[in-house]
């Protein structure tokens, strides 16, 4: 809701830039680890150092946090979303079940699928992450010049275009090409959906947002078990070909979608 907030402020889309920054974090996180681990430094000592960054940076940046105007209101404690919420919920869980595929099962599809070597069994999820990370920070340029509808239409066919150039070439360099893809995809689906949905005004920001992003996450829980479902009665590749069709879901729904 922070996030609706400063966009309202700024009067033009910088969502997915906030979510390019929670992924660079995470890559930072990453390299401080890799480097408090390779100088041998005890844990403890690590996540001290760690805990009190975070302080820190809470007080600096606790004073300019913005009132979200109407976050307080009477009425009942539970609210079904309407139709409008509920499609761009649809349109978050059709990516998540693409980007929650990717976190758990892009390795183990290098590894069974390409035969990469060990050494290179995390490129296509290192591809993954980066297109999108990086995607994030142009989404808000791309729905601003061009629209919400269609930067989720374009999301969602690069997605699927992805996952099946990654199933029909099962080799190294067309199936990272692929993961590439799909990482730009899914990359400004939420945080854009997010966004429509702080701005939908048929509830409060953060209720609104609660309610897609729940949708949402039913999707990211679900689509790793389905596709070990998948992949144990026919095969990994037919199980990815199926997270596929999620991105073309993605694209007809968020056409039908008033955004």
């Amino acid at each position: 809701t922070q996030a609706v907030a400063t966009e309202k402020l700024y009067d033009k889309p910088i969502m997915a830039s906030f979510h390019g920054l929670w992924s660079l974090a995470g890559f930072a996180g990453a390299a401080i680890g890799t480097l408090m681990i390779g100088y041998g430094i005890d844990p403890a000592v690590h996540f001290s150092i760690i805990l009190v960054l975070v302080l820190i940076g809470i007080a600096v940046s606790y004073r300019h946090l913005q009132d979200d105007a109407g976050s307080v209101q009477s009425g009942p404690v539970f609210v079904l979303p309407d139709n409008s919420l509920i499609k761009l919920g649809a349109v978050a869980f059709c990516s998540m079940i693409c980007e929650g595929a990717m976190f758990d099962w892009s390795v183990i599809y290098f590894k069974k699928v390409i035969h990469a070597e060990n050494a290179w069994v995390a490129a296509g999820y290192t591809a993954f992450m980066s297109t999108m990370a990086g995607g994030r920070f142009v989404a808000d340029w791309f729905s601003g010049r061009f629209g919400l509808k269609r930067t989720l239409q374009l999301s969602g066919s690069l997605t699927a275009i992805g996952l099946i150039t990654a199933v029909v070439f099962p080799v190294m360099l067309p199936a990272i090409i692929g993961f590439m893809l799909v990482g730009a995809g899914v990359s400004s689906v939420v945080p854009l959906v997010y966004s429509a949905a702080g701005r939908s005004g048929t509830m409060v920001p953060g209720v609104a947002i609660a309610a897609v992003s729940t949708i949402g996450f039913v999707g990211f829980l679900i689509g790793p078990p389905v596709i070990g479902f998948v992949a144990g009665a026919f095969s990994l590749r037919a199980s990815f070909m199926l997270i596929a069709v999620m991105g073309i879901c993605v694209v007809i729904v968020s056409s039908r979608a008033k955004i």
